[in-house]
């Protein structure tokens, strides 16, 4: 499964493989699935307060890094060519992570979902 994003003027190519779980645990020394599935834990918190502000307390408890390592992993394999993390995302001056997530959430989902038959 492939999508291709526009991140601050770029065209970006996502992909998710067989490798995709692989490629992360590679770079990053953890399974790629048992991130994903802590990340379910953050439907549970309450990320705005009842006056519709942002509750500071509740970002706190998320570490962003795992989303930053998850789009990476999904880029490296579309283009094997993408430098290492740190450097590849360097190369935006922007990186909206809150309007990128939503649209990988089906290649992420397709990583660790089968198919019923």
């Amino acid at each position: 499964m492939e999508k291709t994003i526009l991140i601050d003027g770029k065209d970006v190519r996502f992909k998710s493989t067989a490798a995709t779980p692989l490629r992360y645990k590679a770079q990053f020394g953890k399974d790629l699935f048992s991130e994903v599935v802590k990340l379910n834990q953050l439907g549970k918190l309450k990320l705005k307060n009842d006056e519709d502000e942002p509750n500071y307390e509740a970002f706190a408890l998320i570490d962003f890094e795992v989303f930053y390592n998850i789009i990476w992993s999904l880029a490296k394999s579309a283009d094997t060519s993408i430098p290492e993390p740190i450097a590849w995302l360097d190369k935006f001056e922007e990186f909206p992570m809150f309007e990128i997530l939503p649209e990988l959430q089906d290649l992420m989902a397709h990583s660790i979902k089968g198919k019923k038959k």
